[in-house]
């Protein structure tokens, strides 16, 4: 395997993580508040709702700060290492990026965020964790 084809192949991995990231975020929103209406006990447990708070967490405050998304650096900079740009890439990988990628200045994304985590806080208050037993 080539130089070029490594980062190639890193950047497609680097999607692949994003993309189960944001599908993780998105997909357990939904299964919380679905959650909440089904009685679905599982969507309480301390341990998921704390990663999923933290997770939405990590993205509103770097954006607030003016911050890309370190995924999408590195996939840019492995795609650029590798020889091709942000758009190329495997099958997979560029559907996954048409997923991820939209066309939104850094501010407008910082409000979608931001809403989306309060959203995510409001579950807190709405159907709250339960603590986990000693």
């Amino acid at each position: 395997m080539t130089a070029m084809n490594l980062y190639i192949l890193l950047a497609d991995i680097i999607v692949v993580i994003h993309f189960a990231y944001v599908a993780f975020v998105a997909a357990g929103l939904g299964a919380i508040i679905l959650g909440y209406f089904f009685r679905w006990g599982w969507t309480r447990n301390f341990w998921f709702r704390l990663i999923h708070l933290i997770m939405i967490a990590v993205v509103v405050i770097q954006s607030l700060c003016g911050v890309y998304c370190p995924l999408t650096v590195w996939e840019e900079q492995l795609r650029a290492a590798g020889g091709q740009t942000l758009e190329s890439g495997g099958f997979v990988a560029r559907w996954l990026s048409r997923l991820l990628f939209v066309d939104m200045s850094l501010a407008e994304l910082t409000v979608y965020y931001a809403a989306f985590g309060a959203v995510v806080l409001l579950t807190f208050i709405i159907s709250p964790p339960r603590w986990p037993r000693k």
